[in-house]
């Protein structure tokens, strides 16, 4: 079971962690032993309130595939236990950033001097560019 806060939790069949080889530069065990973790949730079928399920899936994640599917890959560490952690640990953040609901944002109008300043340079900058023609003999 996966603690994400003090209301939500997950069940462990909703994870599906399965161990691969890690890839990258090799050592003496990287060919042989599977230390490398893919982690799979499925947002649709979990037990997230459907608010929560919205907002993850509104997310602008790579780790998150089309379907609804979080795909994370944890092979940092030399063990299989510290990597399943470590993917376990990302899901729950992401999840977390997911829990976070935005504050609505309010318009904001330019300030009467602000839009003064901005005239005024305008204006400056035309006379510039006006003092740039022919000279008349």
């Amino acid at each position: 079971m996966l603690q994400i806060n003090e209301h939500i939790s997950l069940a462990d069949w909703e994870i599906e962690i399965s161990q691969i080889r890690a890839q990258g530069a090799g050592g003496q065990n990287v060919n042989k032993v599977s230390s490398a973790v893919h982690l799979r949730f499925d947002i649709q079928r979990s037990s997230l309130p459907a608010e929560v399920k919205q907002r993850l899936l509104a997310l602008a994640d790579q780790r998150i595939s089309k379907d609804g599917v979080i795909i994370i890959k944890a092979q940092s560490f030399r063990t299989l236990e510290l990597n399943r952690e470590d993917a376990l640990q990302r899901l729950a953040q992401l999840i977390g950033e997911a829990l976070k609901q935005q504050r609505p944002r309010r318009p904001t109008r330019p300030t009467r001097s602000s839009q003064q300043k901005r005239m005024d340079k305008k204006t400056h900058k035309g006379q510039i560019k006006a003092l740039r023609g022919r000279i008349e003999p």
